[in-house]
C-alpha cells in the first residue's frame, strides 16, 4: 500500500484558497521570511489584522507572561486581569456611550452578538444591511452579506428578514446627475425600503461598515452617514457599526466612524485586536446591553486570558506609538503618489482610501472592472516579492493595508515596486 500525501497541498481543503505562494517561517513588522529564507514585504497585514506589525516585541511578550500565569480562564466562571484592562483600554478610545464589552473569538461571531443584541432590546424582527458588505460566513452573517455571490450560495434558506440597501459607492453610481449629490439617491433608494420591502417599525438595526472592505475600500460620504444616524434615530433604529476591518487605527482614527461624527449604537471589533490572536468585541452602552438577561448569549473561549493580554498589549502599543497618526501620515502619502501615478497610467480607474485602508481599483479602457489585470499586478509584486490582496465584486481592486507602523522608506519602497508593476501591466 502506498503511503498518504502529507504535502500541505493535500492536506488542505480546496475551500482555503491561496492568495500568495509563501509558506511562512517567521514574520517581524513589515517582513515575512518564508521556509527558503526569502523575505516579503506584507502590503495585507494576514487582511488587516497585523496592525501593530508582525510579532510586536511588546505583544510576545504580554502573550508569553500570561500564557505562563492562566490560559484559559472562562467568563461565566472567571473573570481575570486581562480582560477587564482590555475593557477599560477598549472603552478609553470611545464615546462615553459605548461603555460595555462582550467577548467573543471571530468577527462573524461578533456580528452574531450585534445582532442578537440588536432584536432583543427592540423586539423587532427584522435587520437592513448594504449590497457588498461583508460581514462574515456563518449562516447569519453570510445573509448579511453580498459582497459575492460564493459566500452565501447553495447555503438556502438563509436566515430571513433582511434586506439590503446599495452602498454609496460613488465612483460606480449608476445615478444621473452630479456626482456630488450621488449620496443623497442612494439614501432614497435605502428610504425606498420602507416603502416597498418592511415596515420601518419592523427594523430592529441597520448594519453598515464605516468602509466599505470586501466590496472595494469604499469610502462613503460623510453626508449619508450623517443622514443615516438621523434615519435610525428617527424610526427607534439601532445603527450598528462594523469595525472589523476599519477599525484599530487602520484609517488614521482609531474607529473609522469617528471621521463621520457619528455615533453607533452598537460597535463590533475583531481583526486587528490583538494582533492576530483569536478576538472580537461587541460594544454597546449598559442599557442596551442589559437587555440580554444572564445566559442568553454567551461562549465557552470568549475573552481568552492570553487574547486578551495580546488585546492589552495592542492598544498599550497604538497609543504609545501613535499608531492612528502614523496611518493617517503615511496613508496620506501614499494616496498622493498613487493618484499621480493615475495620470500617466489609464489602467487606474479610481484611488480612495482613509489612512492605510487604501484600494486602487483597475478598470479595462472602456471603464469596466478588470480583474484579469489586478491579478496580474499581484503576481508581478509576488516577483518582488511584496504581497498584497484583492477586493471588489470583480476583483478589481487591489488593497493596500501594511502594518500601522510602516515607515516612509518602506512605504518609498513600496510604490517603486508597484509604479513598476502597473508599467508591465499597462
Amino acid at each position: 500500500m502506498s503511503s498518504p500525501d502529507r504535502s500541505g497541498a493535500a492536506l488542505l481543503p480546496r475551500t482555503l484558497s491561496r492568495y500568495s505562494p509563501v509558506t511562512v517561517d517567521h514574520a517581524e513588522g513589515l517582513y515575512i521570511w518564508d521556509v527558503n529564507g526569502e523575505r516579503w514585504a506584507d502590503f495585507t497585514s494576514g487582511i488587516a489584522v497585523t496592525n501593530t506589525g508582525h510579532c510586536h516585541p511588546k505583544v510576545v511578550a504580554a502573550i508569553r507572561e500570561q500564557a505562563g500565569k492562566i490560559i484559559h480562564a472562562q467568563a461565566n466562571i472567571l473573570v481575570h486581569e486581562p480582560m477587564l484592562r482590555l475593557m477599560e483600554e477598549m472603552t478609553a478610545t470611545l464615546p462615553p456611550s459605548l461603555n460595555q464589552v462582550f467577548f467573543s473569538n471571530s468577527g462573524a461571531e461578533a456580528i452574531e452578538g450585534a445582532i442578537k443584541l440588536a432584536k432583543m432590546a427592540t423586539h423587532r424582527p427584522a435587520i437592513i444591511s448594504f449590497r457588498g458588505a461583508f460581514h462574515g460566513r456563518t449562516h447569519l452573517a453570510m445573509a448579511l452579506t453580498t459582497s459575492r455571490v460564493k459566500v452565501r450560495g447553495h447555503y438556502e434558506p438563509l436566515v430571513p428578514s433582511i434586506y439590503h440597501a446599495p452602498y454609496p459607492y460613488i465612483y460606480r453610481s449608476p445615478y444621473a446627475g452630479p456626482p456630488e449629490d450621488a449620496d443623497l439617491v442612494y439614501f432614497a433608494e435605502l428610504e425606498r425600503l420602507f416603502e416597498t420591502e418592511v415596515m420601518p417599525d419592523d427594523v430592529a438595526a441597520i448594519i453598515i461598515e464605516p468602509v466599505l472592505g470586501e466590496g472595494g475600500y469604499v469610502v462613503p460620504p460623510s453626508r449619508f452617514m450623517t443622514n443615516l444616524r438621523e434615519l435610525c434615530d428617527r424610526h427607534g433604529i439601532l445603527l450598528i457599526c462594523d469595525e472589523i476591518q476599519s477599525g484599530m487605527g487602520r484609517t488614521g482614527k482609531m474607529w473609522a466612524f469617528e471621521h463621520f461624527g457619528v455615533e453607533p449604537d452598537i460597535m463590533t471589533v475583531a481583526k486587528g485586536i490583538a494582533s492576530g490572536l483569536p478576538l472580537s468585541a461587541v460594544v454597546a452602552n449598559r442599557e442596551l446591553m442589559d437587555s440580554w438577561a444572564p445566559g442568553s448569549h454567551g461562549g465557552t473561549f470568549g475573552g481568552n486570558a492570553v487574547a486578551c493580554a495580546a488585546g492589552v498589549a495592542t492598544f498599550q502599543v497604538m497609543g504609545e506609538e501613535d499608531l492612528p497618526g502614523n496611518a493617517e501620515r503615511v496613508g496620506n502619502y501614499l494616496l498622493a503618489q498613487i493618484r499621480e501615478m493615475q495620470a500617466d497610467n489609464s489602467i487606474i480607474g479610481d484611488v480612495r482610501g482613509l489612512g492605510l485602508m487604501i484600494g486602487v481599483e483597475l478598470v479595462k479602457p472602456d471603464g469596466s472592472p478588470n480583474g484579469e489585470a489586478v491579478h496580474e499586478l499581484i503576481e508581478r509584486a509576488w516577483d518582488e516579492r511584496t504581497l498584497l490582496i484583492t477586493a471588489g465584486g470583480d476583483d478589481q481592486v487591489i488593497r493596500v493595508v501594511p502594518p500601522l507602523n510602516i515607515s516612509q522608506e518602506q512605504a518609498d519602497t513600496f510604490l517603486d515596486v508597484f509604479s513598476a508593476c502597473l508599467k508591465a501591466v499597462q
